[in-house]
């Protein structure tokens, strides 16, 4: 997929917090929005056909809108989220929460992708025990051995249909060079859209151990959740995905709620993609070098050729 402009990018991700509500109790009320001057910006994005990436981007209006979106939100003892955000947002009614969602999770996912029970799911997504803290809190999630001689980073969102592909068809193998101790692996986040920050924020809830395990269902399942129109059914199965995968519902309401990281998160993706020009995902820089949508074999032959080195 390309990407659109940084600023419609950056708008498109931060409507994140009029769903808040939705994502996190049976009860959504109070959520309006005010505009002061132009009109609203959207970025709109075609799931592309094909091996190649490519996408369709609409922009309607040319000049900035600023909104003010207050939701209260009902559960139990009741909980507000407040944001300013650079996109118009309207929303009502209440959102069910599903029997699955209510079930108790079990398992909790490794960084491996492997499924253990009763495992530890006290980490944060400010956490850098295990990663490196770039950014307000933000952490570079990273596989593999510092001292690797082959570092891939791979630039990729988990709504692009081309990064379900390459996850699901290359990622194992390159999984195998990472357990050899021959490659180190840096996983960025890419933003077309809010599913996908919901997505990410989901997936770093659960700290470093389990970002990778989680991003693995998030690939795995992506025709499931990120398939639908309704935003609320999005958030919805996105929430299902994290109760799954063993993250605690209060600890996932926090992190669902977070404002100031869903911010950041995105502030950091522009950054990181205006450096490294990035334009389409999946994006793959291999010591440097900058590669887009490769197949295994000719990933492999350029990793295999730097080992050798």
């Amino acid at each position: 997929m390309k990407l659109a402009s940084s600023t419609i990018a950056l708008t498109a991700a931060l409507g994140w917090m009029a769903l808040a509500a939705p994502i996190s109790a049976q009860e959504a009320t109070g959520a309006e929005a005010e505009t002061e001057a132009g009109t609203t910006a959207e970025a709109t994005t075609e799931a592309p056909t094909g091996t190649e990436p490519d996408v369709e981007t609409t922009t309607e209006g040319d000049t900035e809108t600023e909104a003010e979106t207050e939701a209260e939100v009902e559960s139990g003892t009741g909980a507000m989220a407040e944001t300013e955000t650079a996109i118009e947002v309207e929303t009502d009614g209440a959102v069910e929460d599903d029997s699955e969602m209510e079930a108790e999770a079990e398992t909790t996912v490794t960084e491996s992708g492997t499924a253990t029970s009763n495992a530890d799911t006290d980490q944060d997504m400010a956490s850098d025990e295990d990663g490196a803290s770039v950014e307000e809190g933000i952490v570079e999630m990273v596989q593999g051995a510092e001292d690797a001689p082959v570092t891939v980073m791979e630039y990729a969102s988990y709504t692009c249909p081309h990064c379900q592909n390459w996850h699901e068809t290359s990622y194992p193998q390159l999984k195998d060079y990472i357990d050899e101790g021959k490659v180190r692996f840096v996983y960025r986040e890419v933003y077309f859209d809010r599913p996908g920050l919901w997505a990410s924020m989901i997936a770093r809830c659960g700290g470093e151990t389990k970002f990778f395990g989680i991003s693995d269902m998030l690939y795995d399942q992506q025709r499931d959740w990120a398939g639908g129109g309704d935003p609320a059914a999005i958030a919805a199965k996105l929430r299902a995905i994290g109760l799954s995968a063993g993250i605690e519902e209060a600890q996932l309401e926090a992190c669902l709620t977070d404002g100031d990281t869903a911010q950041a998160l995105v502030s950091w993706y522009e950054e990181n993609a205006e450096a490294d020009e990035i334009n389409s995902t999946p994006t793959f820089l291999i010591n440097g070098e900058k590669y887009s949508n490769m197949a295994w074999p000719d990933m492999a032959e350029i990793i295999d050729g730097l080992i050798e080195e």
